[in-house]
């Protein structure tokens, strides 16, 4: 199959898989797409909504649709490294056997991801990144594809610890949800307190997932569209050249190179699920706000002017 056949075949699975996902999840368009369009890249997502938005829900259902292993990890405050890589233990013959944690799966929802503390929100950095982990000095690959999506509740700040830059940085999108629409709201109650149950079926495999991960990287991007999404994300630098009044007078720390990368991958999948095969300047733009604002850090004048990140990010297009 050709690169072209094989984006054509693509935008048709594509179609079935919202579809699908669209049985269980009403609404929620937006984030549905991102978080299938940071798979296809390959990137990991943060999931930020008031709890009842179907966070979790949403995750097991796009695993299910993607048929890939699923494992949930709730984060609380006494959770430890080892209750998410795993550990050893002394087996019957007094030998020590590894015991593999919920991390070795393919989708990993961390769930209030900042509940627990840093020590713990740090045994994520090496498998996010390096997809491997090091328990006791032995190295384990784990299996691919591999995608964590951590959820975050924006109101109950006590008790939390604040994802550090770094971590913020290894997630490709940040992704808000949204309240639903009145008439999205009646769907939601209907569905769920009726008796019916709905089964989603399962439209890719883990290898299918691999190939479309590398027909991603292949695609071609011209050179104006790769230097348009850096200027970008340099004008989100209020030290820069290129920074605008808006971002001087409103932000403290801008994006850095991971930010360029993550434009042209994710911009990359939007055209290639838009029947693309190339992407252009409105693709960067299409993903611009998740993949830029969560690493974007606001000063006190624009808390003060209840300025958003969106609203900035919006003004540099």
């Amino acid at each position: 199959m050709s690169d072209v056949e094989a984006v054509n075949n693509l935008v048709e699975k594509y179609r079935q898989l919202q579809q699908e996902i669209g049985k269980v999840i009403i609404g929620q368009q937006e984030a549905v797409n991102f978080t299938l369009l940071s798979i296809f890249c390959g990137g990991h997502s943060l999931l930020i909504g008031v709890p009842g938005l179907a966070k979790t829900l949403l995750v097991n259902t796009i695993s299910s649709a993607l048929g890939l292993d699923f494992k949930r990890i709730q984060f609380t405050p006494d959770l430890m490294p080892s209750d998410i890589l795993g550990s050893e233990i002394l087996d019957e013959n007094r030998k020590f056997t590894f015991i593999k944690g919920p991390i070795f799966s393919n989708i990993i929802l961390a769930d209030e991801i900042n509940r627990t503390p840093p020590k713990t929100q740090a045994a994520l950095l090496e498998a996010m990144q390096e997809r491997s982990v090091t328990v006791s000095g032995y190295h384990y690959k784990l299996d691919l594809p591999f995608f964590v999506l951590a959820t975050q509740n924006p109101i109950e700040q006590e008790g939390t610890y604040p994802l550090p830059e770094a971590q913020l940085d290894r997630f490709m999108f940040s992704i808000n949800l949204e309240y639903p629409s009145f008439e999205e709201e009646v769907q939601v109650v209907k569905n769920t307190t009726s008796a019916v149950t709905t089964h989603v079926n399962s439209l890719f495999s883990a290898q299918e997932i691999i190939k479309v991960q590398e027909l991603i990287r292949k695609i071609p991007v011209a050179d104006n569209v790769i230097e348009y999404a850096v200027q970008l994300v340099g004008k989100t630098r209020p030290n820069s050249e290129l920074a605008t009044d808006l971002v001087k007078s409103y932000i403290d720390w801008g994006a850095g190179p991971r930010a360029s990368q993550n434009l042209i991958l994710a911009a990359k999948a939007h055209a290639a699920v838009s029947g693309k095969y190339s992407p252009d300047i409105e693709d960067v733009q299409a993903v611009a706000v998740p993949i830029l604002s969560h690493r974007i850090v606001k000063n006190y004048k624009a808390e003060a002017e209840a300025k958003t990140i969106k609203e900035i990010i919006m003004s540099l297009f």
